[in-house]
């Protein structure tokens, strides 16, 4: 059973928030140069193969910064908000440059991009209200929403079955997936506002 900080004794605020030269922090940075400008190239000269490759950068460098982070002892709050900036920017000029070879999947990519680049964000950040490291941790304040967002299960839900239909050309099921991501995501955001009021 999980221990909630509800039960304990918070630790001492604020918490330290880290380093930006960290290896995780690094490869979050080079990750993220990267796969823009791989991607803002892929849609400059219509090249439908440099946006997948754009894509498989961002997904393999935030795989890789959060196994760093973990591995090497180096989770902070900083490198926590660094990589949720940093997803949405590569998000966002990524959906963008789907959307210029894609256009029929406009609005599936219009209400995924409010789901994760706006209702997410905001759900991403509510770690800074406790003194936790980053959403990863939030199960110590809340399982049930850690494991609806966070959990890896969660994540790769909240993008890889819109990627896989947009892929396949199952426009509706993708928006299906998107409004039921979407809406778990505003169930998680009303219960983490109850907590804080």
């Amino acid at each position: 059973m999980t221990t909630s900080l509800l039960d304990r004794p918070a630790p001492t605020l604020p918490l330290p928030v880290g380093s930006l030269t960290t290896w995780p922090n690094l490869v979050t940075l080079l990750r993220t140069v990267a796969a823009v400008v791989i991607g803002g190239y892929a849609i400059a000269t219509h090249d439908l193969r440099l946006s997948a490759a754009a894509y498989a950068v961002y997904w393999i460098g935030d795989i890789l910064d959060g196994w760093l982070a973990r591995r090497l002892d180096q989770e902070t709050r900083l490198g926590a908000v660094l990589d949720i900036i940093s997803d949405r920017a590569c998000t966002t000029l990524l959906c963008a440059g789907l959307l210029a070879h894609l256009p029929g999947a406009w609005v599936l990519a219009v209400a995924f991009l409010l789901s994760f680049a706006v209702l997410d964000t905001m759900l991403s950040l509510a770690f800074l209200c406790w003194p936790i490291l980053g959403p990863n941790d939030f199960h110590l304040v809340d399982h049930t929403v850690w494991r609806l967002n966070w959990s890896p299960l969660a994540k790769a839900a909240n993008t890889a079955g819109v990627v896989v239909a947009i892929a396949l050309g199952w426009y509706a099921v993708g928006l299906l997936v998107v409004l039921g991501v979407g809406a778990v995501k505003a169930w998680s955001a009303h219960r983490v506002l109850r907590m804080l009021s």
